[in-house]
């Protein structure tokens, strides 16, 4: 009896000892450690949206924050009315993907990446420095797949596929989400996005 209560401890003992290192190995390892949520409010949002109305500003970025093994930027988008496509306006990205989401308007927005007679946009760019970094612009797309953009909808855009906005009856308003897994865009913090906000709007002026 003795002897069955001994292997029985010895057992319990040998458990319990497997059991920490397998209960330890099982403790949460993100990949963003002991990082914080961002929060950016609608009024923010709409003062973006709102500046971009007044001075025709088509692009504006709103936040990017690091996430461990990526980034991730908050952009507002403002496109007006459009007849037909400007010349040489398909964009693609080499490294950063972006998602659409439609707030209002509509347009006809065609993607594909066979681009026709790209050329690599300059390096200077402001949105090629801040917002999605090196990429090309082209005079079409092959191939192209055509989608009628309307309120709600959600477009994803990988890296590497054109986009090219060919109809805008009167405007369209998105949210962009930009994601950035080789980290190469600048990060912007919600001071300095206030600080963004509150300068004078002056033409040419950067999103930092």
């Amino acid at each position: 009896m003795q002897t069955r209560n001994l292997v029985l401890i010895f057992a319990l003992t040998l458990g319990a000892a497997i059991f920490v290192p397998q209960a330890a190995a099982q403790s949460p390892h993100p990949t963003c450690n002991h990082c914080q949520a961002t929060y950016v409010p609608k009024s923010e949002l709409d003062a973006y949206f709102e500046q971009g109305k007044l001075h025709h500003i088509v692009d504006q970025q709103v936040r990017n924050v690091a996430l461990g093994h990526m980034q991730v930027g908050i952009g507002t988008i403002y496109r007006k009315k459009l007849e037909k496509p400007e010349q040489h306006s398909v964009a693609e990205h080499e490294q950063v993907s972006e998602v659409y989401y439609v707030l209002d308007g509509a347009a006809t927005l065609k993607t594909g990446p066979e681009l026709v007679t790209p050329v690599a946009r300059p390096s200077d760019m402001l949105t090629v420095k801040q917002q999605n970094g090196p990429g090309f612009n082209a005079d079409s797309i092959n191939n192209a797949h055509t989608i009628e953009l309307k309120p709600g909808d959600v477009v994803i855009i990988p890296a590497g596929t054109g986009h090219w906005f060919t109809s805008i009856p009167d405007h369209i308003t998105y949210l962009m989400v930009r994601l950035d897994p080789d980290q190469i865009l600048p990060l912007k913090s919600e001071d300095q996005s206030k600080a963004h906000l509150a300068k004078p709007y002056h033409e040419g002026q950067d999103n930092y």
